[in-house]
């Protein structure tokens, strides 16, 4: 019993938080998008968002971590929490600007480059132990190679459409995404810019990684790193827009997408991660990434009126079968640690005990 709570604990909670922070920001995405073509500005959209997400946090900060013993607190202390603002300030920054430029497909599928650029941080960081000859690493990077080759199935191959808007155009729900399915995308730029955009989320995922094991207080990080990015978001914001008519957002889909960004995406997304990154580290977490491309996929299909095509499933159907090869390859990397781990302190205790070490002799 103890085992099976063990195990839910370690390998089904990560993995179900996880993927519920994907599918959140799938909708997140959809909603901005939506909140774009109704005229929001994406500075105001950032500024708001975060300054949500504090709010929301700093509470929760002092419930859950008031008797928490913390390193005190110092100015590199507060640089580090700057650092964590900029960097996830900047890769968001760029992530929205993308997002005009595409949609969220788009975003999603070019999801597939963090886990790459991560799993080589880590490597270089000694975050991460690749050993060829052992299977759990010859999993791991296998599984991360064919989840990036899922993603450029569905980004290059389309085939044949299973499903088309015309059979789906009674079930979409609102008026309010029309407007999406017709905009124009500069594919080019959006791509490059959904580059930076995940090469940068890696950073982040190794500099908050190492971080967050100095200083294990999820609920205190998450809140700096939100309210140090308003502190960078304000400014920029206001020098972008400056007439206060643009940060008035009427109660339609641009509050909502705000309201929803600040307690889903900064709040509960980012919170979820800096977990993630706690207990399973960070290339575990950047793997969830890709999956975001097929719930995309399924969001475009039901919410949007999008097409389904055969090279979207095969796609999807490749990514799942990578990344579970990956969380396989993972899993048993933690077996034989933990197994070495038990054998190194059974060894330690023979040799501490006199008694043992002399049975041993005698048997000798």
């Amino acid at each position: 019993m103890a085992r099976q709570r063990d195990y839910c604990l370690r390998e089904v909670l990560p993995f179900t938080a996880l993927v519920s922070v994907e599918c959140t920001n799938v909708g997140m995405n959809t909603l901005y998008k939506a909140a774009v073509a109704n005229g929001l500005n994406f500075h105001v959209y950032m500024a708001y968002a975060y300054a949500i997400s504090s709010i929301v946090l700093l509470p929760l900060a002092f419930l859950f971590h008031r008797n928490t013993p913390l390193p005190p607190f110092s100015m590199i202390l507060l640089g580090k929490f700057f650092i964590l603002g900029f960097i996830g300030f900047s890769g968001q920054y760029i992530g929205n600007l993308e997002i005009k430029y595409s949609n969220p497909t788009m975003a999603s599928a070019m999801s597939s480059i963090a886990p790459a650029c991560t799993f080589f941080l880590a490597i270089i960081f000694r975050m991460e132990k690749v050993k060829l000859k052992s299977m759990s690493s010859q999993a791991k990077v296998m599984g991360a190679l064919v989840s990036i080759a899922g993603a450029l199935i569905v980004v290059l191959y389309n085939g044949p459409l299973l499903i088309t808007d015309h059979a789906l155009q009674s079930r979409t729900p609102s008026h309010v995404f029309d407007s999406i399915s017709n905009a124009r995308s500069n594919w080019i730029v959006g791509g490059a810019l959904n580059a930076a955009c995940y090469a940068i989320a890696s950073i982040w995922y190794i500099f908050q990684g190492k971080f967050v094991r100095e200083y294990p207080a999820e609920f205190i990080l998450v809140f700096f790193y939100n309210f140090l990015a308003i502190v960078l978001a304000v400014p920029v914001g206001i020098a972008s827009e400056p007439h206060l008519s643009s940060w008035k957002v009427p109660l339609d889909v641009r509050f909502f997408s705000i309201l929803y960004a600040g307690i889903m995406g900064s709040g509960y997304g980012i919170m979820i991660h800096t977990w993630g990154l706690h207990v399973k580290g960070p290339v575990y977490v950047a793997l969830f990434r890709p999956l975001s491309i097929a719930i995309a996929a399924i969001f475009g299909v039901i919410f949007l009126g999008d097409d389904l095509s055969l090279g979207t499933v095969i796609g999807s159907v490749i990514i799942t079968m990578g990344f579970y090869t990956v969380v396989w390859g993972k899993h048993k990397e933690e077996e034989t640690s933990d197994a070495s781990s038990i054998e190194d302190n059974i060894e330690t205790f023979r040799t501490d005990v006199p008694l043992l070490k002399h049975r041993q002799n005698s048997g000798a």
